[in-house]
């Protein structure tokens, strides 16, 4: 029986002379030639990875090569991503794929954290190729299987490694490893509140509920909060943060256990941050300043909460604030990861394409 797998994330594992075998699923070309890529027709399903008995996949990477616009955002929000974990035919992960490697809104940015990176490849322009990398382990007992579905009407062409350990006896995992959980979001526009008359003797608006901040995730069950990714499409040329974070757990009221100062402060940066950075756990990657204006446009940042994840038993709200007050209308989205005891079986369905689509300018 292997050892338990207490430090599925940490260097530890590169001493300890573990128990497993290592194996890699690929699009590598079957014939022997250099034809290492899969192509998925619209409307069409391709397995990437699927694996009897226990397991944890450690890297998942993939590139594309595109120089067409519309053929590249449907690789990026046609195309959904989809993981089950131990035999379920209810998905943990079912998320547009660019969205997931933390393209924001269409457009690629490097990323350089620990779970998550993307690298450029020939192309000067930095549209052609890019590769992405994910670090998150994905743990199973009874099976894992990943597919893609090309929901859009283009074919798609990508080139993937999925590497992973496998091992020899369900039982050696320990309990307490959760299933890596992801959900995507999106609320465009956002609904600014607007009060034409501000109470005597207030100067700005007050939330002291959270009720009309944006949901990057409100799910039930006994986990981890590992972190998300959000993407804003911001409309006007002025700074649109200010939006502090509120995350409600176990069902608790206002204030929640965690309520924060700003929406830069979440991933890392000084006050209204114009440069794109990306580290380790926190990054504000994306900054169009579209047009030579500040802030406007698309702004992408992720958070991950690897040395401090939030430790959730019956449920977890994270909310985020759109503007002061919930006072801005704005494109977001996220998507957001946690681990988890079982399958949660009470998401809510993807939206369709339709919904996902690109804001352009």
């Amino acid at each position: 029986m292997v050892e338990k797998q207490q430090n599925i994330g940490s260097f530890t594992h590169l001493a300890h002379l573990r128990d497993f075998r290592s194996k890699r699923a690929s699009s590598w070309d079957r014939s022997g030639g250099n034809t290492d890529w899969i192509i998925i027709p619209g409307g069409k399903t391709h397995v990437l990875f699927d694996e009897k008995g226990a397991g944890c996949i450690k890297h998942f990477y993939w590139t594309y090569i595109e120089g067409a616009e519309d053929k590249r955002l449907n690789i990026f929000r046609g195309l959904v991503l989809r993981a089950f974990w131990d035999g379920e035919v209810t998905p943990s992960m079912d998320v547009p794929l660019g969205d997931i490697f933390g393209v924001s809104n269409g457009q690629v940015k490097p990323i350089n954290s620990l779970v998550f990176t993307t690298n450029p490849g020939y192309d000067r322009t930095g549209r052609a190729s890019w590769g992405f990398n994910c670090y998150l382990p994905m743990p199973f007992v009874r099976g894992g299987r990943i597919e893609i579905e090309n929901q859009g009407g283009l074919d798609a062409r990508i080139w993937f490694h999925i590497d992973y350990e496998l091992y020899a006896d369900e039982h050696g995992f320990a309990e307490d490893v959760g299933r890596l959980h992801a959900r995507w979001n999106r609320e465009n526009p956002t609904k600014a509140i607007i009060l034409p008359m501000l109470p005597e003797g207030e100067k700005e608006i007050k939330n002291l509920s959270g009720k009309d901040n944006y949901t990057i995730l409100d799910v039930a069950g006994d986990g981890q909060f590992a972190g998300y990714f959000l993407t804003v499409v911001n409309n006007e040329r002025a700074w649109w943060g200010e939006g502090d974070d509120m995350i409600f757990i176990d069902g608790e009221g206002f204030p929640p256990s965690i309520h924060g100062t700003g929406t830069e402060e979440i991933f890392g940066g000084g006050a209204s941050p114009v440069t794109e950075y990306s580290g380790p756990y926190t990054g504000f990657h994306c900054i169009e300043n579209r047009a030579n204006y500040d802030w406007w446009g698309t702004n992408g940042m992720y958070r991950f909460y690897i040395t401090d994840p939030i430790r959730f038993r019956r449920s977890l709200r994270v909310t985020l604030e759109h503007g002061h007050g919930n006072d801005k209308a704005n494109d977001y989205s996220s998507v957001a990861f946690w681990y988890q005891h079982g399958i949660n079986r009470g998401l809510a369905p993807l939206p369709p394409l339709e919904k996902r689509r690109v804001s352009l300018p």
